[in-house]
């Protein structure tokens, strides 16, 4: 598909009116000189179009209502129905012209969105990362390569479960509300070594495909001066242990990053009940964090979930 967002380059800005006020002569005379019963008419949108991406709100009515009028004045056809046809045409012309001013102004705005995210991530000192609908990382920053070392010198295009694991799992295709939280899980550097990562992340869709923007950290040093006293966080067996109605419906919504008064005020029972729960599902997943059990809930409970 042809890139066509060149010609409304601001650059452009004088060549581009210049070539529609000629459009606008060309096709009046055209118009002027061809058989009864023929109008060119319809040809107006055109230079309207390659016009707006540069003109006000009030100046493309004014040329859609002048092309318009040009339209009557120069065609052949029949003059008793030349209110109702100036009037449609106007309406037309008017529409078109200002259609193509919002969706150039929603384009530009997006771009320009996209670009400031860009370069917040790029010049971020964390390492940040998105991941695409299939797994793979679409954006990584300077300090993510750096964290991950990944082989080959890039991680555009790697699959994120090569590096973190766990959070290729929190990829959400079914339907469902869109969430973010943090967890501890195993990262992999692409030269075999392991780390043990901090991970902020937050799902989001981009029209309907399930995306995933993630913050990361090397907590590895900082794990070890408590590793005497935390254990390991995870259960050690396969089996995972059965939750009743209550417990899964506040481990969703742990997952989904809410605190404990949203989670009681989202399933009307005290906050006193939430906490009870919450220690209930920490002792029979067998962690002691918030962030461990969002990885124990996206590893062992992502169906019921």
């Amino acid at each position: 598909m042809f890139d066509l967002d060149w010609i409304w380059e601001r650059r452009n800005r004088s060549v581009v009116l210049l070539v529609s006020a000629l459009i606008v002569i060309a096709i009046a005379i055209v118009d002027w000189r061809t058989k009864p019963y023929f109008s060119l008419g319809f040809l107006y949108l055109f230079p309207i179009m390659l016009a707006a991406g540069f003109l006000p709100r009030w100046a493309i009515v004014t040329l859609g209502v002048g092309c318009g009028l040009l339209s009557e004045r120069f065609s052949n056809l029949d003059p008793s129905d030349a209110h109702i046809r100036f009037g449609f045409e106007a309406l037309a012309l008017c529409g078109c012209g200002l259609l193509t001013l919002e969706f150039l102004r929603n384009r530009r705005l997006i771009l320009e969105n996209q670009q400031r995210v860009r370069v917040l991530v790029e010049t971020s000192p964390a390492a940040i990362v998105t991941v695409d609908e299939k797994g793979f990382i679409e954006l990584a920053n300077l300090a993510a390569w750096e964290l991950m070392a990944p082989q080959g010198g890039t991680l555009i295009g790697q699959p994120v479960s090569a590096f973190l694991p766990e959070l290729h799992h929190a990829l959400r295709w079914e339907e469902g509300p869109q969430f973010r939280t943090s967890m501890q899980c195993r990262g992999h550097r692409g030269n075999g070594e392991s780390f043990l990562a901090e991970v902020w992340f937050s799902t989001y869709k981009e029209g309907s495909s399930p995306k995933l923007a993630a913050i990361i950290a090397d907590v590895t040093e900082e794990h070890s001066i408590h590793a005497g006293t935390a254990g390991s966080g995870m259960p050690g067996s396969a089996e995972r242990p059965t939750l009743n109605p209550r417990e899964l419906e506040v481990l969703k919504l742990v997952v989904q990053g809410l605190a404990n008064k949203e989670i009681a005020s989202r399933m009307e029972i005290s906050e006193s009940a939430v906490k009870n729960t919450l220690q209930q599902l920490f002792g029979k997943t067998e962690v002691r964090t918030r962030s461990q059990l969002v990885r124990v809930a996206l590893e062992h409970y992502r169906d019921r979930l």
